[in-house]
């Protein structure tokens, strides 16, 4: 059996854009927020009742849902209640009432007002001015109470139809729906059954099939027009009718693959018997017959004239395979409405939401939501300064609105060699506000700015407003000197003469060592972690959030591979050991040279072959890759790895030892609890090859390892100042104990 639900979950996280808001009218149905729990990953819920409602139900009537899913669920989500919006229901109301004709649902603005002002009403009709994306209903009202006003109310095409989809399990004898799964189309919602209506639904059920099974799975399409006689087009009405719909349907297609060439792979066969498609004894019994020879291969989808026979089909493959999952698409209304049944199930509602996102994504392109009713977006700026480039990008809410890399040329980087960074402040500054202004905005459109944070002292991970302490330590410098440095002082000075807050996120001394991963065997010397944490914790929320549930409930080992390489043990949300990767010290790297013996390396610094400014050089910039292989570029590296070079092979899997033997090396970090996940991020983590050698050398630790590839800087810096716009965070004050000696 098809597990449905899992390729859905792969195609959204691989293929989406953000999160569409959706509306749930029944949102004090036990069922329906239950469904609700299972979908903040994929879209942003609406429940059009009051938050203290859905709590209630939460304790009373669903005590088995985990409660981090129920807090996280309820962290994503919106609460509405209807009465307490008079603007946005006359708003609404109006709306209705302006509708042409063969979308309105109501004849007066009395009626609009008394219909909005129900859960169902209000749902269609924000569904239809853009406050939300779609809107679910139909569990609990009458098609005459959901289904038939937001079909009326939502459709944008002339025809539209609700196709019924199942998937099989494994009983089902397999050969006579190819892989167990069958979509069935009717014209139970369109007035007439004309050819040209029936030709149009033949193809849009063959396009939802198109877009619900993957074309890895099935290349082609194949479709069924079904009739109720076997005798020709002259036999009854129902033939006939089939009859001059398969001839307009070629040319339907056509017009449908010139959109998206995937549904170039749909054919369809009209005036098929019912009862072939449907009977492996009628298959036989009709072996010969042309028609039945090419149904020998199996089918996808049954396109019925009848409603009738289309839910009947339906119903009784339902009540035949109880352990089938069944759920109903819509086509017509641009992706914008779900209906569920009466007695639809838990996992058949969840199926039936995921499967329209998708279609929302891959067909109607969505990309962000017209309006942000429900969920603010706060504009937000933010500044990543690097050694030989400047990256500025502005999100709205989740949303980039844009992100641009500024490269700095040597020519311009020249005035600055033998000065500490902050020399580039104003240089730095100049560009980023003309990056602002280049996209038409200004300082005071933005509700906050992140920066990427320098080499402060040692904080704990989070979100710090910049204040006064935090400049001074900046300037007043340190023993290593790092573009970041520049990040707050330039936001500080954007922000200066305004209202509007400026942070820095998760920077790169974040600090939350356990005290026994500092000792070393020589008291004079005590480990200091610096890493990408900011890469490193922003990926720890990303999986947190596909998981449905908080990077403070999980135990994670995480590496950033990219220039430097950061592998760290994240407990329960905290960074509680790491390496420091500015020294080089971990897993050698491709310009760094990673930890070294120690008896070694003493006698390389007294042999008199370097001073310590080579060997630093050495260590950090000029080792790793650069010295075993003579260069950097990772890509080509990987390539002739591929390429079963002799020179690169050794060292290609030296690296990825290392990298897993010091993953491996932080399992005592968990205090003997398991650990959820491996995950691995940055640059060098779009190398299939080095992946699958760390997947092999960590398969032992027993929790596998999720990849994140390249670098994801700009969105952790955004994200991290909005869980704090949200309240989902408070921002941290940056006030660190003053350094003592160590003896």
């Amino acid at each position: 059996m098809l597990d449905i639900g899992a390729y859905l979950d792969n195609e959204l996280t691989n293929t989406t854009k953000g999160r569409p808001v959706v509306a749930f009218v029944e949102s004090e149905d036990p069922r329906i927020i239950e469904t609700a729990l299972r979908l903040p990953r994929f879209l942003r819920p609406v429940f059009l009742c009051p938050r203290e409602r859905v709590e209630t139900i939460l304790r009373d009537k669903l005590p088995h849902v985990p409660d981090a899913r129920k807090s996280f669920a309820l962290r994503e989500s919106s609460f509405c209640d209807i009465s307490s919006k008079p603007e946005l229901l006359e708003q609404l109301a109006q709306a209705a009432i302006a509708l042409p004709p063969e979308q309105r649902f109501v004849n007066s603005i009395e009626e609009a007002r008394t219909w909005v002002a129900t859960p169902a009403g209000f749902g269609i009709m924000a569904t239809q001015q853009g406050h939300c994306d779609a809107v679910v209903g139909g569990a609990q009202l009458s098609p005459r109470s959901f289904f038939r006003p937001m079909l009326k109310s939502l459709q944008v095409d002339p025809v539209a139809i609700e196709a019924g989809v199942i998937i099989f399990p494994d009983e089902h004898p397999l050969g006579l729906f190819l892989h167990n799964i069958l979509i069935i189309g009717d014209t139970g919602i369109n007035a007439s059954a004309a050819p040209e209506k029936l030709a149009q639904i033949a193809a849009d059920t063959c396009a939802i099939a198109r877009d619900i099974i993957p074309t890895s799975m099935q290349e082609t399409i194949r479709g069924a027009l079904v009739s109720y006689s076997h005798h020709g087009a002259d036999e009854g009405p129902s033939s006939n009718l089939v009859g001059l719909a398969t001839e307009l349907i070629p040319s339907i297609l056509e017009k449908c693959s010139a959109n998206d060439p995937r549904y170039g792979t749909i054919s369809i066969d009209g005036n098929v018997k019912i009862t072939m498609v449907l009977n492996r004894f009628a298959e036989r019994a009709y072996l010969g017959r042309s028609d039945a020879a090419k149904f020998n291969r199996g089918i996808n989808a049954i396109i019925a004239p009848n409603v009738d026979a289309a839910s009947l089909v339906f119903q009784l493959y339902s009540l035949r395979y109880p352990a089938a999952r069944t759920f109903g698409v819509i086509n017509g209304i641009g992706f914008r409405g779900v209906h569920l049944p009466g007695d639809v199930q838990i996992e058949d509602a969840v199926v039936a939401v995921k499967a329209n996102l998708l279609r929302l994504h891959h067909v109607g392109n969505w990309s962000r939501t017209p309006h942000d009713t429900f969920f603010t977006r706060p504009r937000i700026l933010t500044i990543n300064p690097g050694s030989t480039s400047t990256k500025v990008a502005v999100f709205e809410g989740e949303d980039a609105v844009f992100d641009e890399e500024i490269e700095h040329s040597s020519e311009e980087m020249e005035p600055y060699q033998g000065q500490r960074a902050v020399g580039q402040f104003m240089f730095r500054k100049r560009l980023v506000e003309q990056a602002i202004h280049n996209h038409g905005l200004s300082i005071d459109s933005f509700d906050a700015v992140s920066a990427r944070g320098g080499l402060l002292r040692p904080i704990p991970h989070g979100t710090y407003a910049i204040n006064e302490t935090m400049l001074r330590d900046l300037l007043s410098g340190s023993d290593v000197d790092h573009a970041s440095n520049l990040g707050a002082l330039i936001a500080h000075a954007i922000v200066r003469n305004t209202n509007t807050p400026a942070f820095v996120v998760d920077p790169i001394v974040v600090d939350e060592l356990d005290d026994r991963c500092r000792i070393t065997g020589i008291k004079g010397i005590r480990r200091r972690p610096v890493s990408h944490a900011l890469s490193a914790i922003a990926t720890a929320h990303r999986y947190a959030h596909e998981c449905e549930t908080f990077y403070e409930h999980l135990n994670l080992i995480i590496a950033h591979l990219g220039g430097g390489i950061s592998v760290g043990a994240h407990r329960k949300g905290q960074l509680v050991d790491v390496n420091n990767a500015i020294d080089g010290e971990g897993p050698f790297t491709p310009q760094r040279s990673g930890s070294l013996p120690v008896g070694d390396i003493i006698c390389l610094c007294f042999s008199g072959k370097y001073t310590k400014e080579q060997l630093s050089v050495l260590t950090v910039g000029k080792g790793g890759f650069v010295d075993l292989l003579g260069t950097s570029d990772f890509k080509t590296i990987s390539d002739l790895y591929a390429a079963g070079d002799p020179k690169v092979s050794p060292v290609f899997e030296a690296l990825s030892y290392q990298i897993a033997k010091w993953i491996c090396s932080l399992i005592p970090a968990f205090n003997g609890e398991p650990v959820d996940r491996i995950l691995i991020t940055g640059g060098m983590t779009r190398s299939t090859h080095l992946v699958k050698l760390l997947e092999k050398s960590c398969a032992s630790v027993g929790c596998g390892i999720s990849v994140y590839p390249g670098g994801i800087e700009m969105v952790a810096l955004a994200q991290g100042v909005l869980r704090v716009l949200e309240g989902r965070e408070k921002a941290r004050e940056y006030n660190p104990v003053q350094p003592t000696e160590t003896s």
